[in-house]
């Protein structure tokens, strides 16, 4: 999305005259198109994200709130209900319907306990990221004025609440067959992949370590960023022999999960009991 930002204006080049007018001048049309050329610019932005999503809605104030972080949004008037965590909400339990019809239909044979570990995997957080970053929306996340870095971040650690929020709002906005589309083109084809066990990745990362025999993995934050309200942290793992990797979470626990997660995938360890 297009982030609200203050307009920087060109200026004079050497030796031609003020364009300031005199009063009763005619500057007005030349802000109305720069108006007009913002408005349209946010469209397209709109429009680029509805063919991303493969839906067009009805109300683009939907998917525009889908899309704002709290920090986006004025001091003065600061709504947490304006920000994306209400469709967040939403679009969780839309999902975990969807997702748990899916497999009922799909897996016939499967006991309640299968199909209770198909669908925490396909709803986790990660697997929505996933699914966020595989539709190109990691840029259209609006936040307020943050630094570079410390925005990466954050829209990184915030991703998958964006995709749960989207579905939230295609669900209000088309109902749930709208909803239901959206999630079949993008979950089917995980829901079809062989399943690996869930495992918290901390204790994959501990069994390995003591399979090599390495100590226990020493978990250290390394900052912690963000309003006291909606805090981020990351936090880096450690063994001997091996680089640190780091991971970001909305608390300590989710953030070392997050750190184990990263050093499993560079070090090539196996999930597999």
């Amino acid at each position: 999305m297009i982030d609200e930002t203050t307009a920087i204006e060109n200026q004079q080049p050497p030796g031609e005259p003020s364009q300031t007018p005199a009063a009763g001048g005619t500057a007005a049309p030349r802000k109305r198109r720069s108006k007009a050329a913002k408005v349209a610019e946010e469209k397209a932005a709109i429009a680029g994200i509805e063919a991303r999503l493969g839906y067009s809605f009805s109300d683009p104030a939907l998917l525009t709130t889908a899309f704002t972080h709290v920090s986006a949004l004025k001091p003065a008037s600061r709504n947490r209900a304006d920000s994306y965590q209400r469709l967040e909400f939403l679009g969780d339990h839309v999902l975990g319907l969807i997702v748990s019809d899916m497999l009922f239909r799909a897996f016939p044979k499967a006991d309640e306990g299968e199909l209770s570990k198909r669908l925490a995997d396909l709803v986790r957080k990660e697997s929505c990221a996933d699914v966020a970053k595989s539709l190109g929306l990691l840029d259209d996340i609006k936040l307020g004025m943050v630094k570079a870095v410390e925005g990466a971040r954050l829209r990184k650690s915030v991703l998958g609440d964006i995709c749960e929020a989207v579905i939230g709002a295609i669900y209000l906005d088309g109902g749930v067959e709208a909803a239901r589309q959206f999630v079949e083109r993008n979950w089917t084809e995980r829901m079809n992949k062989p399943r690996r066990p869930l495992r918290d990745p901390k204790t994959v990362l501990q069994e390995w370590a003591q399979g090599k025999g390495l100590p226990t993995p020493v978990y250290r934050e390394v900052e912690r960023t963000g309003p006291h309200h909606d805090p981020q942290f990351r936090v880096a793992v450690d063994l001997p022999g091996l680089a640190p990797a780091e991971g970001l979470g909305g608390n300590k626990r989710a953030a070392e999960k997050a750190a184990a997660s990263v050093m499993i995938e560079r070090e090539g360890v196996g999930t597999h009991d």
